[in-house]
């Protein structure tokens, strides 16, 4: 269940290199989702998420080990057990560190990669709407990649709600309309 009055961190990534990120805020959900007593923190996740219409579920470790984004759509972390750190932005990009219950929302485009985890950790993912995801990794995309990349990132939509809060995505629809990158 998603956490009322919970803190609410963003941050902003500008391109990187080949690396689109994107002009949507990175959003940060400290402590946005709990679960109340008897139901695993994974399944109050995936209902806060399904009930806000981020689909295609996953359950995993968390994050790839390398520098990825995605172009075909946006994705929502949410930090089921123990704890991650992953570096947002690309290289040199800034460094997080997820708790139980902290949920991220990324913006199609944004490069994130796990630095490091506790053994335990555990995550559940999902995607507006459930879309499908692609992968793309920073150090081998290629100039023609990232333009096409830009393009399709530009063409998809804002999603209606907020995994964790179900409210519509103020931050993202308020955003600066370019970040700097011309087609």
């Amino acid at each position: 269940m998603a956490e009322q009055g919970h803190r609410i961190e963003t941050l902003t990534f500008k391109p990187n290199g080949r690396v689109p990120n994107s002009r949507f805020p990175v959003l940060i959900h400290r402590a946005g989702v709990t679960a109340p007593p008897g139901v695993e923190m994974a399944d109050a996740i995936e209902e806060t998420f399904r009930r806000h219409d981020w689909l295609n579920n996953w359950r995993e470790l968390g994050v790839y080990d390398y520098y990825h984004f995605h172009s075909t759509t946006h994705e929502v972390l949410g930090m089921a057990r123990g704890s991650i750190t992953l570096q947002l932005g690309g290289e040199g990009g800034t460094v997080v560190t997820l708790a139980p219950g902290d949920v991220v929302v990324l913006p199609a485009g944004t490069s994130h990669t796990r630095l490091d985890n506790s053994p335990d950790s555990h995550m559940v993912g999902g995607y507006p709407e459930g879309r499908d995801w692609d992968l793309i990794r920073d150090e081998k995309v290629t100039e023609a990649e990232s333009r096409a990349a830009i393009k399709l990132i530009g063409s998809l939509p804002i999603p209606a709600r907020d995994p964790v809060t179900g409210l519509p995505m103020t931050l993202w629809r308020d955003a600066p309309r370019t970040y700097g990158i011309q087609f």
